[in-house]
Parts: C-alpha cells; sequence; structure tokens
C-alpha cells in the first residue's frame, strides 16, 4: 500500500487586522463584551472589500495555492486531483456561488486542467477531510498525487453579528470569533519514516449536534451564522471525541503515549475551552498532552483552514523542526470528531 505524505504547505492572511474593540466598536447597539478573555482572541484577519481588490473565498483560495506550490516539486500540470473544502465560496463578483464546483474553477485557473476535480464541504472539519479523502485514493492508487485547498471570507457573519447582537449569549456570539484565511496542501505517494501521514479518520455524530446554520438573516439580511450555546458547552461531545481516539488507539495497538506526539493542534475556536479540553485529554488519557500549538490571539478561529493554518505559521516561525510528529484533532459543528497523525520534514515555509 502507498505511503501517504504532505509534500508542501501554503497559506494567505489578508493584510487588514481587525481588533476586538474595534469589532465592538462597530456595533450597532454598544456592547462591553471582554472578548480576550472570553475568547483568547485580540485580533483576526478581514478581507479587503475594495472592488478594485476584492478578496473573496475564491481569491483566498487561489493565493494559498500560489504560495503551496512555490515550495512543492510539482506543477499545476501533475496534479491527478483538486478538492476544494471551503464552507464559504464567495466570487469575485460579491456571489456566493456553488456552480460550477470551486475545485473545477481553480484548477482550470492554475493550470492544473487534467486534474479531476471535486468540492466537499464538512464545516470546519474541510480541510482534514479532503486530506482524507485524498489519502485513502492515493493509498488505493487511484491518483498519486493532490491539492487540498480551502479559502475562508468567513467574516461577513461577524458584520451581521454586529449589527444584531443584543445580549451577551445571543446565537450569534460565535460569529465574533472568525477571522479570514485560506490554506492548501500537496500530498503524494512519496511518503516515508521521515515524512508520512500516519493515519486519519473521522466521525459524524448527529446526537449532540450544535445547532449551527448559516444563512441570510431574517432581520438585516447578511449571512449569518447562529450556533445552540448549550450544545457548545455540552462536555459529553469531547467526551465522545476522546472515546473515538482512544478506541482506535486500542484496536491498532496504539496508545496516547507511545505515539510519542511532539505537537497538538486542535481546532481554533476558543483558547479558555481548548484549555479545557486538553485537561479532559490528559485526565483520559492519564498523561500530558504534547505541546498544544495555536494561533488564536492573532488570527482568531479561521473555519476549515485553522489546523493547517496553525501548522504553517508554526514553521514559519521555525518552532516545528524536521521529523515532528503532530497530532491533529479537528472538531466541527454536524458534530463531526477525528483524528490526523503526521510526521513532517519535507514542509518549508
Amino acid at each position: 500500500m502507498e505511503r501517504t505524505r504532505f509534500e508542501s504547505i501554503g497559506s494567505y492572511t489578508p493584510a487588514t487586522i481587525r481588533s476586538n474593540d474595534e469589532l465592538l466598536h462597530s456595533f450597532s447597539t454598544p456592547r462591553a463584551f471582554d472578548l480576550a478573555r472570553i475568547t483568547g482572541i485580540r485580533n483576526r484577519r478581514v478581507y479587503d472589500p475594495h472592488p478594485d481588490t476584492y478578496e473573496s473565498s475564491f481569491t483566498l483560495a487561489r493565493a494559498a495555492i500560489d504560495d503551496c506550490l512555490s515550495r512543492s516539486d510539482y506543477a499545476p500540470s501533475d496534479l491527478d486531483i483538486v478538492i476544494s473544502v471551503s464552507i464559504t465560496r464567495t466570487d469575485n463578483n460579491r456571489r456566493l456561488s456553488f456552480a460550477p464546483a470551486f475545485a473545477h474553477r481553480l484548477a482550470n485557473t492554475i493550470g492544473a486542467t487534467r486534474a479531476r476535480h471535486f468540492d466537499i464541504s464538512n464545516a470546519c472539519a474541510g480541510m482534514v477531510t479532503g486530506v482524507m479523502v485524498l489519502d485513502r485514493m492515493i493509498r488505493a492508487g487511484v491518483v498519486r498525487t493532490g491539492l487540498v485547498v480551502s479559502g475562508e471570507q468567513i467574516t461577513p457573519i461577524a458584520e451581521t453579528a454586529a449589527r444584531e447582537i443584543r445580549e451577551p449569549y445571543d446565537p450569534q456570539f460565535a460569529s465574533l470569533t472568525v477571522g479570514d484565511a485560506a490554506t492548501a496542501v500537496v500530498v503524494d505517494a512519496r511518503g516515508d519514516d521521515d515524512d508520512e501521514i500516519h493515519y486519519v479518520g473521522l466521525m459524524t455524530d448527529a446526537a449532540d449536534a450544535e445547532h449551527c446554520l448559516g444563512m441570510p438573516s431574517d432581520r438585516t439580511g447578511g449571512l449569518a451564522m447562529y450556533t445552540d450555546n448549550r450544545a457548545m458547552q455540552n462536555d459529553r461531545r469531547y467526551s465522545r471525541a476522546i472515546a473515538q481516539l482512544d478506541n482506535f488507539f486500542h484496536s491498532t495497538g496504539r496508545s496516547w503515549g507511545t505515539e510519542s506526539f511532539d505537537f497538538l493542534v486542535y481546532h481554533q475556536f476558543s483558547g479558555p475551552a481548548l484549555r479545557r479540553i486538553i485537561d479532559r485529554y490528559e485526565a483520559h488519557f492519564g498523561a500530558p498532552a504534547p505541546q498544544v500549538l495555536n494561533v488564536l490571539e492573532d488570527f482568531g478561529n479561521t473555519a476549515s483552514t485553522s489546523h493547517f493554518l496553525v501548522l504553517h505559521e508554526y514553521l514559519r516561525r521555525g518552532l516545528v523542526s524536521k521529523g515532528s510528529k503532530i497530532l491533529m484533532i479537528p472538531s466541527a459543528s454536524g458534530m463531526v470528531y477525528g483524528y490526523l497523525a503526521t510526521t513532517v520534514s519535507r514542509l518549508e515555509n
């Protein structure tokens, strides 16, 4: 069976930085939230709205692909498949666009005209889902090289929330955590002991689903996300996520300790919540967690791009050394739980 690896990684974040104060000052009804204390976020990147330089989901995704391929040994014409996993799908005409597929348009734009292509949507687990599908396709011998990309122009939901929030526990509160970003990875069949995607799996459990929906607001018409905050605080869903990973370890002769992870990357949605979740992992497995990486303070919750934005940023800072073993744990509306374990040596930034 083929061994897969991350061959290259790229990202793009808009130049505009919006602080908590700037976001709160944009509220139509002034509020006194301490967003930094509640979420661990101080700033987020926000798309350029100017008509001449408009940064749509498509624009962001294309920039991340260019960054990724600039470090790759592959040209666009070498790619066997392109998979787009964006939640948001705005085009340069400021429209939500679902057909033709984003993957098809991106592949044609970069010159990957022989590549197969399709879109996947799986909320904030999108990039991990795309990698899982591509990993399976390579291991099955269907393709040998592919690209997974997401461009998230998601801060319009924060703009809607700023116009509409009236109470501290408003269903749109989670919208205040988001930031815009794009990431892309090339995965190929040249894995070895120093570079390998060891395993990746996902599970959907509707029993504890967040009631989370993106739709036009019925008040001001902007794109909105409504989240059931009670579900967000439901510890049972985290117990099920931990149990899923534990069951996988037991079924494959692994353990939290023997895997010897150097770093852990959890979905980037709340600093205080993340600390509580890691405490639960440590209590369940009876051992300390590896070093937890996050970029929440500067970038916020960048939706489906978050795990790979974290990895890209830590590579850029020189804080992930060659041969590091990383565990990514996605958590997404649905509810979606999962894990991705990889050792990286080829990746550069």
